[in-house]
């Protein structure tokens, strides 16, 4: 999931608030309810959330104009406390929302409390689902039930500094292995520079690694998985990113060090580029897709972005299923990455955004070429909440642990999360 932090304290509506309806809940989201009344959305607070609002807004008109006697209230919630407000939402009916914003990675949770309703039929007549690419679908399904529709995805790809690359007489690598030596020949010939920035803490960063080599973060102790490891970690080191320097950098890290130009290659989003442009790499860069084992190949990256999805609890299930569809739409979409730079999920959006913005073909290519996501399963949050890969990339990197004891310990303690 893709989320921007810092959010303010929730405000409460963007319309006529109103009191909770009191009609019954229904079961599933095609059983109808009231189509008249009060809306209730919940969507994240954003650190700038003017442009988003203004989207969300003209969403609102147009549903409204169409939907005779209805209002839509929005509440905007911190992400921050966003779990603490969804358990009380599911488990009382009374204060639950209608349509809701969450992260695909707080899916697993969220499911295994039976708080969001099956989507199926509302796939069904929705003309644009089928543009929905299966890895999309897949971070918004749970044990077989579509549970969401996503809304925008987050993806990371390569930045590197074109006046760098050309200075040294370089191409963009096509492969891994390129990518390594490449790092290595620059921070060469340039000491004072990295020639990519990578942490120990960056995950987001090494998952592709250990993808691109075939493994998965289900078997790390399998030799595909150690095999991406390694390269990874190999990375860390003094003759691209020093251990004293990188083995506890984090991804917000690895951006500030591209956007600063002390890093000739990074891992980042499409959702860093605001960030990027903000520091001396401005108008200094390009971006490729991250490039796997074998030229031509792209390597897998982690899917994050947002879901849209219906309460089980939902007051109004056919009015959320029309408003969910009308702002998931791809008209809304496009809106979307206009004013918030996030990637949609629906093809004919992609291809708009694409035409007009060269910078997001990367990073649509990527998507095309197959993403990743993180087991779905309630039990990966203690997976994350333990900080058991950041541990094992750390413990590599500074020689706390070999390839083969760090991703046993962490196989192990991934095993026994998944298992309960």
């Amino acid at each position: 999931m893709k989320i921007r932090l810092a959010a303010a304290a929730a405000v409460t509506l963007a319309l006529t608030a109103c009191a909770p309806s009191t009609s019954a809940p229904a079961e599933t989201a095609t059983d109808g309810g009231p189509t008249t009344g009060a809306l209730k959305v919940w969507l994240f607070d954003e650190p700038n959330r003017a442009p988003k609002e203004a989207v969300v807004n003209e969403a609102i008109t147009e549903f409204t104009g169409s939907h005779p006697d209805t209002t839509v209230e929005i509440q905007y919630i911190p992400v921050d406390t966003r779990s603490e407000r969804f358990k009380g939402a599911f488990n009382d009916p009374s204060s639950a929302p209608d349509v809701v914003e969450y992260g695909n990675t707080d899916l697993p949770e969220y499911a295994a409390a039976g708080g969001l309703a099956d989507l199926a039929e509302v796939e069904k007549s929705w003309s644009e689902a089928k543009d929905l690419s299966a890895d999309a679908k897949a971070s918004a399904t749970y044990e077989g039930t579509l549970l969401g529709v996503p809304w925008y995805l987050g993806v990371r790809a390569l930045y590197y500094r074109t006046d760098v690359f050309e200075e040294l007489g370089l191409k963009p690598p096509a492969t891994i292995a390129e990518l390594t030596t490449t790092a290595r020949q620059i921070r060469a010939k340039k000491p004072d520079m990295y020639g990519i920035a990578v942490g120990g803490k960056y995950t987001y960063g090494a998952m592709p690694f250990v993808w691109a080599n075939g493994g998965e973060l289900t078997d790390l102790d399998s030799d595909a998985a150690k095999a991406g490891l390694e390269t990874y970690t190999d990375l860390i080191a003094a003759d691209n990113c020093p251990p004293q320097n990188c083995a506890d950098l984090t991804g917000g890290k690895t951006v500030e060090l591209f956007a600063s130009g002390k890093a000739a290659m990074g891992i980042l989003g499409n959702f860093n580029r605001a960030a990027v442009d903000a520091g001396v790499a401005k108008g200094k860069y390009a971006v490729v897709p991250l490039p796997g084992t074998t030229a031509g190949s792209v390597a897998p990256a982690f899917a994050g972005g947002n879901n849209l999805g219906i309460m089980k609890n939902a007051q109004r299930p056919a009015l959320a299923r029309d408003f969910l569809t009308l702002l998931a739409s791809g008209k809304y979409q496009a809106k979307m990455y206009d004013a918030m730079g996030n990637l949609p999920t629906l093809k004919p959006a992609s291809d708009e955004v694409a035409a007009k913005d060269a910078f997001v073909k990367p990073f649509i290519d990527t998507i095309g070429a197959g993403t990743k996501f993180v087991p779905l399963n309630p039990g990966w949050g203690k997976v994350d909440a333990s900080a058991v890969l950041p541990t094992m990339i750390e413990k590599v990197a500074t020689g706390k642990a070999t390839v083969d004891e760090a991703t046993a310990e962490a196989a192990k303690q991934i095993d026994e999360a998944l298992a309960k």
